[in-house]
């Protein structure tokens, strides 16, 4: 049924049973899993002023440099599954990164992990998993992790 999966993450905790998911689906469907991290623009090019320039590129190194390895962690723990894996680090506003190579890439679904958080907090705030899901052409699985509120 899909031959390409994509999961964007963001090494959050909210990603950790998308892997478990889309590693799953791609097994079954023995689907090649793309694994996508975003540099977010918006969160290194928030300084203002010159004098932050070389605080800057060193934030964004280090986001790319942790991306990286949060790829590499993911394309392991597929290999471990059999599971044939591309990894790919992208900058820019993290929704549009995720549309744009899904499209691409030709991906035939696309899971995405997300906090399960409260209305409240989704109105005020939204998510990168909602703005996917509803812009997406092709289809989109998110995969809800429980947040400790305590």
């Amino acid at each position: 049924m899909y031959d390409r999966l994509l999961l964007p993450t963001d090494m959050s905790p909210g990603v950790d049973r998308a892997i478990d998911h889309a590693t799953d689906a791609a097994t079954r469907y023995d689907a090649e899993l793309h694994v996508l991290y975003v540099v977010d623009a918006d969160a290194y090019s928030s300084y203002p002023g010159d004098e932050y320039v070389h605080e800057f590129e060193g934030l964004e190194s280090a986001l790319e440099n942790a991306g990286r390895d949060a790829v590499d962690e993911i394309a392991e723990q597929a290999a471990a599954a059999d599971v044939s894996t591309v990894t790919e680090i992208r900058h820019g506003v993290p929704h549009e990164e995720i549309l744009t190579y899904a499209e691409d890439a030709a991906v035939g679904l696309t899971v995405v992990g997300s906090k399960h958080r409260s209305d409240e907090y989704r109105r005020l705030l939204g998510s990168v998993a909602e703005r996917v899901a509803h812009m997406a052409e092709r289809p989109v699985t998110i995969v809800k992790t429980p947040v400790n509120t305590e």
